[in-house]
């Protein structure tokens, strides 16, 4: 697992060692959690190029969801004032040019590609059911596009927000629903927003969009008989925890119903705390948990 990363010149230089790196443990599969640049530089064609020729380096399969520095956050002046909903376009036509087949490696997955969202999609691996969904900070794109102007959510951006959670959430539905068919072992979900930042007390125009996939994530993972994993990016700093447990001070602010103890949060480091991958391993079955993880340093830093 990787994610908000490369940021700026020095993570760009160091990128394709860090590929070199992980493509030498081996992995089964490899996510990027989403950001593949920072917010204060520019969404420029050029770059996605850029970033698709070194995924394509993974020699293992390759599977990422956008985040919102890539498409959302363009309407900054510094990131060259573009219209957001043009750069998810651009986005989608680059990374997701061959939906239903991963990037690095090709390997088939289950895309929703024919709804309009190819970045969506599910898996499975070793017992492990995973549903990958394109969920962004920035309130997953409610936030005004103040680089041109805006000072509220357009109509366009509320139904495009709308379209994308209402295609999110079904994913989510998919991993549940294949997990409890197969008897299988674990749930995984993987999107680019931490919906529970510990760093800061979000208002509700922050993290408002948020709600439906919460109440879901919580009806699904309370009726499951095993673990649930959620990773994000986003907040940039590694962190572990049980936000939707009894108890939680979340769910009161998201005001949802029942709760999840069976759910673990996972953050990737990235941003300024790019210094290293997180290496997840599927145990044999009989351990205490289906799976553990390890953060492992890069050889080569960045700088």
């Amino acid at each position: 697992m990787i994610g908000d990363v490369p940021y700026g010149a020095a993570q760009i230089a160091a990128f394709p060692t860090w590929v070199d790196e992980i493509n030498a443990a081996k992995p089964a599969v490899t996510f990027h959690v989403g950001d593949i640049k920072n917010g204060s530089t520019r969404c420029d064609d050029p770059y996605y190029a850029m970033i698709k020729t070194q995924f394509n380096r993974f020699t293992s399969p390759f599977i990422y969801t956008p985040g919102d520095n890539e498409w959302t956050d363009c309407h900054r002046a510094n990131n060259g004032s573009y219209n957001p909903l043009e750069r998810l376009a651009y986005d989608r036509s680059v990374f997701f040019s061959n939906p239903g087949t991963t990037l690095g490696a090709p390997m088939k997955v289950a895309s929703q590609a024919n709804a309009g969202f190819p970045e969506n999609v599910n898996l499975r691996k070793q017992g492990i059911d995973f549903a990958v969904i394109h969920v962004v900070g920035s309130n997953d794109d409610l936030q005004p596009w103040t680089g041109i102007g805006q000072t509220t959510a357009t109509p366009q951006q509320a139904a495009e927000e709308k379209a994308r959670m209402a295609n999110a959430i079904p994913v989510v539905h998919n991993a549940f629903a294949d997990a409890r068919r197969k008897n299988d072992r674990a749930v995984m979900v993987l999107l680019q927003a931490d919906m529970f930042d510990p760093s800061y007390t979000p208002t509700w125009n922050d993290i408002s969009a948020f709600k439906p996939l919460v109440q879901a994530l919580i009806d699904e993972s309370a009726t499951f008989d095993g673990p649930v994993y959620l990773v994000n990016g986003d907040s940039h700093v590694y962190n572990t925890d049980k936000p939707l447990a009894t108890g939680s001070s979340w769910l009161t602010t998201y005001g949802v119903s029942g709760s999840a103890d069976n759910l673990q949060r996972i953050t990737v480091d990235g941003s300024s705390n790019n210094k290293d991958w997180l290496k997840f391993t599927v145990n044999r079955p009989g351990a205490a948990e289906p799976l553990s993880w390890e953060r492992v340093p890069y050889q080569h830093q960045a700088g």
